[in-house]
């Protein structure tokens, strides 16, 4: 027996995972002039600079995994796509407000608000499909890490 992989099955997932990683992209490009995480000063956990876009694009891969999962599956629906897309958009919004604008702490109330619906959508996704949701617990990890990392940021150079 051969398992074969078409167009039909591979698609929700190249699609899903491109959406993210696509506008993290581009967020990144539209934030780039803008960054000084290397000029403030930073709590005594803070991860070197390089860490951020590897982190986010393996999130933003395990992201569009999850959803491709509920896609490929037809589990998904319009509570559980609003909750991802809503999350997507607050997430992507987040280092604009934080690096462009220097709202620091506007974005530690973000990025929290940002924690909350990815556990939200953590736990949506777990109810369709175990590993769909357990997948996001990195997501919700780091987010709820760099909730931290902004708040410190934030009084440290206040």
């Amino acid at each position: 027996m051969s398992a074969t992989i078409s167009w039909k099955t591979i698609k929700p997932y190249a699609v899903s995972i491109l959406i993210p990683v696509a506008l993290g992209a581009l967020v990144g490009w539209i934030i780039s002039g803008s960054m000084d995480y290397d000029m403030v000063q930073k709590p005594a956990l803070a991860p070197p600079a390089i860490l951020f876009p590897i982190v986010w694009s393996i999130l933003y891969v395990l992201m569009g995994v999850s959803y491709g999962i509920l896609k490929e599956r037809r589990l998904h629906d319009a509570g559980t796509m609003s909750v991802y897309y809503v999350q997507l958009a607050v997430n992507l919004l987040w280092p604009i407000f934080f690096f462009v604008l220097k709202w620091r702490l506007f974005s530690f109330f973000w990025i929290v608000a940002l924690a909350i619906l990815v556990i939200l959508m953590a736990v949506r996704f777990y109810r369709k499909n175990p590993a769909a949701g357990l997948l996001q617990i990195p997501y919700a990890a780091w987010t709820l890490f760099a909730s931290y990392l902004n708040l410190a940021v934030f009084l440290l150079n206040e």
